[in-house]
């Protein structure tokens, strides 16, 4: 786990290997999940799929002209009729890893009536 008592995120592989689990804010009333897995066994592309407090679910891909060594950028699927959609969700997310290993800023950025809305940033120090 990462972060302090009051703001947190955690991560865990599960599914034999398959899969990595995000908890952001666990044990809070606004408690989200994020999933990351490869869409096949080759790996070709890193998807996930984020259960999110405004009840819905976007899912996301790697971009992988945005990310980088300590960078992780995963864009909306414009494949998906949500990442179109007025609706507000999470288009975006950014996780940055310090040199150090020990910190990590993680922004969620919302989309609104198809346009950025704003961004969530929260810091992360390892415990």
């Amino acid at each position: 786990m990462i972060g302090t008592d009051a703001v947190a995120m955690s991560f865990r592989v599960i599914g034999k290997g398959s899969t990595v689990q995000e908890n952001l804010l666990p044990g809070t009333a606004k408690e989200m999940a994020t999933m990351y897995h490869c869409n096949d066994v080759s790996c070709g592309r890193i998807e996930a799929k984020h259960y999110c407090a405004k009840q819905n679910q976007p899912e996301l891909i790697v971009d992988p002209s945005a990310s980088s060594g300590d960078t992780l950028v995963l864009n909306c699927d414009m494949n998906t009729a949500l990442c179109q959609s007025k609706q507000n969700h999470i288009h975006r997310i950014t996780h940055q890893l310090s040199a150090d290993g020990q910190h990590l800023k993680t922004t969620y950025t919302s989309f609104m009536d198809a346009k950025y809305l704003k961004d969530s940033v929260y810091h992360f120090v390892r415990k």
